[in-house]
């Protein structure tokens, strides 16, 4: 029975209940309607049908002028050609790149009052799925109710809970069990072997407390390690999903072979230590850059002085070498597992010069193919949705964004999101 039909139906038994009811279930009656009202109205707008654009597919595989139908939310079709049969709104794709959402494994973001505006620039750059990197759960996890329940929109809100190094064994694991009790399924990023190079045994202590009790409850423990030494500690920790890239020292070829040999996945940040140039950003960032031909870090503070934690030479000058080591560590670890290399920015200032810069540091060492594995099933997997999202294939959830740009190109085509689609909705359309 279509949408249609079901309203219709509801309707008729609606006129002939209500006349029959006390004036208080009347008004239970009118509340349930109303929610049954808003719930066909949703199921129609998750049924989209996408006709004649070149789908970039799981592999990389390129289908031109193929075509995706979206049914109550999830891919069921992804085929060369025109559908067999369309469903609900149909998207002319003509000339267009249709790629799954982008997926940041690890940003800043939290309730605030500019919540709304933050969110609309999140989706209008391309992301449908952010794994929030830090500050309190509560309020991550307020930021996603509030999209979820439509009061704005926003991309799929992951929450997280920050959790101390400098607590005891115990009380590591009893916060491990309050954010599973309040159904937060991440640590925010545990930072280790910061400020010192390496952990002391005392925050390897804590940090295994808390990845046993992670295992027992269902919570995926994220370590921000800013060493080669520290992620081999949090290794041997038990630590699988690291949020940064090591930035102060060469990864070795062996050591990556060690980090690949567990299945563990880095989530960037390539970018980490690459300055910031003329990118004027846009009124509605929460950061804002002269257009001054002057380097900066992304806080808009000048580089590489202001670089977080900046390594520095002998008389105490800031080197910015963290661009460096990133980018090259990255390329070793991908060398190492084509799966060990996921995509996060962690940066707050407008969303579509963050992916710019993000995006350019990763074209440096790798093809456009790469970086679609790399933003796309890794990421995916880091965020432990690897079988929910990532790729556009039957039986995913449809997290599309349409471009108008040909991302085969180069990174550039990357910037070009007309529309997005998550879940099955059209969020963002700024088709002519």
């Amino acid at each position: 029975m279509s949408s249609l039909s079901i309203l219709h139906a509801a309707a008729r038994d609606t006129g002939k209940i209500i006349p029959k009811m006390q004036n208080k279930n009347r008004t239970s009656l009118k509340l349930a309607w109303c929610l049954t009202l808003s719930v066909l109205a949703t199921l129609s707008a998750q049924n989209v049908t996408i006709t004649d654009a070149r789908i970039i597919g799981p592999k990389g595989n390129v289908i031109e002028h193929g075509s995706i139908v979206v049914r109550d939310g999830k891919i069921v079709s992804v085929v060369a050609g025109a559908p067999s049969s369309a469903s609900g709104q149909v998207i002319n794709a003509t000339g267009m790149t249709a790629m799954p959402g982008f997926i940041d494994a690890h940003k800043h973001i939290n309730t605030g009052p500019n919540e709304k505006t933050y969110m609309q620039s999140i989706l209008e750059a391309g992301y449908t799925t952010v794994l929030a990197g830090g500050g309190p759960g509560d309020g991550t996890i307020a930021l996603r109710d509030h999209i979820e329940s439509g009061m704005i929109k926003g991309p799929r809100v992951i929450p997280s809970e920050r959790i101390d190094l400098r607590k005891t064994p115990e009380e590591a694991r009893e916060a491990i069990r309050a954010m599973a009790a309040k159904g937060i399924k991440h640590t925010a990023e545990i930072a280790l072997g910061i400020p010192a190079p390496e952990p002391t045994p005392r925050d390897l202590e804590v940090l295994k407390a808390a990845v046993e009790e992670a295992a027992k409850v269902g919570v995926q423990v994220n370590v921000h390690s800013v060493t080669t030494a520290a992620t081999l500690a949090g290794l041997d920790a038990g630590v699988r999903r690291f949020v940064h890239l090591p930035e102060r020292d060469w990864t070795s070829h062996e050591a990556a072979a060690r980090i690949a040999a567990t299945g563990s996945i880095v989530a960037g940040l390539n970018a980490f230590g690459a300055p910031i140039i003329d990118r004027l950003s846009g009124p509605s960032a929460p950061v804002q850059f002269p257009k001054d031909d002057t380097p900066r870090v992304r806080d808009g503070k000048p580089w590489p002085e202001s670089i977080p934690a900046a390594m520095r030479d002998a008389n105490g000058k800031a080197m910015g070498a963290e661009g460096g080591y990133t980018i090259v560590n990255a390329r070793t670890l991908w060398d190492a597992d084509h799966n060990m290399l996921g995509f996060s920015t962690d940066q707050n200032y407008a969303d579509l010069v963050v992916l710019e810069h993000e995006l350019k540091s990763f074209s440096i060492m790798f093809s456009m193919q790469d970086i679609f594995q790399i933003m796309g099933p890794n990421t995916a997997a880091y965020v432990g949705m690897g079988d929910q999202i990532g790729t556009i294939e039957p039986g995913k959830l449809a997290d599309i964004i349409l471009l108008s740009g040909n991302p085969l190109e180069n990174i550039y085509g990357l910037l070009t999101t007309k529309v997005v689609i998550k879940g099955g909705k059209i969020v963002v359309d700024k088709r002519q």
